[in-house]
């Protein structure tokens, strides 16, 4: 760190938090909105969205991957650093882009263009800018700190920050959005564009303020690393020669399955299934309160047991309420809000220290290849978190199309659709945190002695760098 550096404390955090809360400004709204405003909106059924949003996610297996490379082989800004340029070049493009994806002009145009508008949009969106941000974004948190009590500081205020955009967009977008019609909960098209302008907004607010308040520290020896950098083709056989990375890609899949399919389909379980939308909105207040729980308790828990070992347990805790809601199927909407607050307590764990854990990841691939590539780890990832993603759409779309959701019905779901719908909602996020937490257990690697360990090895390597040895 430079004598000119400020130490790292309060701004870097609020400012990394801030960055999420850019991030899922958009993001959030696209998980929480953009299937049912296709689907009830637009006139497409769900399996033909669910498809789409699943085709640009493996899009992005190549963007994400190209700019986790673009990211390694820049030189940093000097005074500025490697990552934050991208955050300030790329903040207005990416909240431009969420916002054509609300398009509540065109539902009356021909089906095809319709579906053609949502594939060029949403690719446009998620694989080109929003990559373009999120991978430095991403990537600068291991630049900010060498520290594993900084860097899992970092990631629980990222946490914050994108829970904070949750409760905004998950409180607020359904009594906007919805209005009854006929004694049915409908989603309003004008309601959501306008929405999504606003979120828009936001979004670049949030990101200045990210790019403002954080200051990089962690430098690398840019000659040298370009000298040993590796092709793509080497990077991806080294990472499956990894298996702490392997193992956190198969996790990050099975937390996004479980976490999206949950976020998509409160679009459905609430209006349709109660019909009763203000129930998402209380859910998202009672998430809310479950991930502040879950902040305050996982510094001192991850100190004492681990980050792998804390999150293992805490996602098989959720994994057992989404099993038992599945048994009980409440027909009390408040009932169901309870406990799915209790699913967010345990699924709030793993997303506390998950920015942390890949972290721990990046250090161990340095030690194994010499070579530290902060933004090809994170790349490969973030990838994995799209594969997650892509798995929720599509199974959560092609789902609702096999139990016969019906598209913009203004008379309401058959009790089939209905019991499918429950079905979905539970069935799909409890299995996926079991394995998630069979993965953390006994499959990857980093538990905390080694962690530590691998920590202390990279401080001595840096110190011999700093005084010539």
């Amino acid at each position: 760190m430079s004598q000119n550096q400020r130490p790292f404390g309060l701004w870097d955090k609020l400012g990394y938090l801030f960055g999420d809360f850019g991030n899922d400004f958009t993001f959030i709204l696209s998980t929480t909105i953009l299937m049912k405003f296709y689907t009830d909106v637009m006139g497409i059924s769900a399996g033909v969205v669910g498809t789409i949003m699943m085709i640009a996610r493996f899009a992005d297996g190549f963007t994400d991957v190209t700019m986790g490379r673009i990211c390694d082989r820049s030189r940093a800004v000097p005074g500025v650093g490697k990552f934050k340029p991208w955050i300030l070049r790329m903040c207005v493009p990416v909240a431009v882009a969420s916002f054509l994806m609300y398009p509540s002009a065109l539902a009356t145009q021909p089906y095809g263009l319709k579906v053609a508008y949502l594939l060029v949009t949403y690719i446009l969106w998620g694989s080109v800018f929003y990559t373009s941000i999120n991978i430095p974004y991403g990537s600068m948190a291991s630049a900010i700190s060498p520290e594993p009590g900084d860097r899992q500081s970092l990631s629980t205020y990222r946490t914050m920050g994108g829970t904070l955009a949750g409760l905004i967009i998950g409180v607020g977008l359904p009594l906007i959005a919805y209005q009854k019609q006929n004694g049915v909960e409908t989603l309003v098209g004008s309601r959501v564009t306008l929405a999504a302008g606003l979120f828009s907004v936001l979004a670049v607010v949030c990101y200045l303020l990210c790019y403002a308040l954080t200051t990089e520290r962690v430098r690398t020896d840019e000659s040298e690393k370009l000298k040993k950098q590796s092709s793509v083709l080497d990077m991806i056989r080294s990472a499956f020669a990894n298996r702490a990375l392997l193992a956190i890609i198969a996790a990050s899949v099975l937390v996004l399955l479980a976490q999206l399919t949950m976020q998509n389909m409160a679009g459905y379980i609430y209006p349709d299934y109660y019909n009763n939308a203000s129930g998402q909105s209380a859910s998202t207040v009672l998430m809310m309160v479950a991930m502040i729980v879950v902040a305050a308790a996982s510094k001192p828990l991850v100190k004492r047991f681990g980050k792998a070992e804390v999150s293992a347990a805490a996602s098989l805790f959720a994994s057992g309420v989404c099993l038992l809601t599945y048994v009980l199927r409440p027909q009390n909407v408040w009932t169901f809000v309870l406990l799915q607050m209790l699913c967010w307590l345990g699924l709030g764990a793993f997303s506390m220290v998950c920015w942390a854990l890949i972290t721990d990841v990046i250090d161990y691939a340095e030690i194994r290849t010499g070579v530290r590539e902060d933004g090809s780890v994170y790349a490969l990832y973030s990838f994995a978190r799209k594969m997650g993603q892509a798995l929720a759409a599509g199974v959560s779309g092609w789902l609702l199309s096999l139990i016969g959701y019906v598209s913009g019905s203004t008379t309401g779901q058959t009790p089939k659709v209905l019991s499918g719908i429950m079905a979905i909602t539970t069935l799909v996020p409890g299995i996926a945190l079991g394995l998630l937490a069979a993965v953390l257990a006994f499959w990857y690697p980093l538990h905390k002695r080694q962690v530590e360990e691998n920590v202390a090895r990279l401080r001595e390597k840096r110190e011999k760098a700093e005084h010539g040895d």
